[in-house]
């Protein structure tokens, strides 16, 4: 007589296609959104909100982030167009040349805080929104960042 196959009495798998809906992962919390009693490991402020053209911004940066890093990376971005901000000093000591990215390597940034000047020289036609965002960096890797909007007005 040969030998028969009994399948076990097991329930049905779930979530293997799109047309199935797992209650699992309904119920799973979403790790990657922080809890709001947690604060961030970086804080970044851009001053004053608006800017006119040839004005500034000063920005500053503070770094509370416990392991090991290389530096923070400051960039900024005139969103809908092609101008760009240029960084004139940090921590008071003049930025030799026209830089667009401006990286503070962690021993020039004294307990952790480094302070920057940007300057935006173009005429504004109309309303551009200016994105600031500073980056812990670890090995050319992100460990966190930080974002700020300022607006650019004629």
């Amino acid at each position: 007589m040969p030998l028969r196959y009994v399948r076990p009495n097991l329930p049905e798998p779930r979530g293997c296609g799109p047309r199935h809906k797992s209650p699992l992962r309904e119920s799973k919390p979403n790790y990657l959104a922080r809890p709001p009693h947690v604060t961030l490991d970086i804080q970044f402020a851009v001053k004053p909100d608006t800017i006119r053209p040839e004005g500034s911004a000063e920005g500053s940066v503070s770094v509370s982030y416990p392991g090991r890093y290389d530096g923070v990376v400051v960039n900024a971005q005139v969103l809908d167009s092609n101008h760009h901000v240029t960084y004139t000093s940090c921590n008071g000591k003049k930025v030799a040349g026209k830089i667009a990215r401006l990286f503070i390597p962690r021993d020039q940034m004294p307990g952790g805080r480094a302070d920057f000047t940007a300057e935006m020289k173009f005429e504004a036609d109309r309303r551009y929104e200016v994105k600031f965002r500073a980056s812990i960096i670890e090995q050319h890797k992100e460990i966190e960042s930080s974002i700020v909007f300022v607006t650019y007005v004629a």
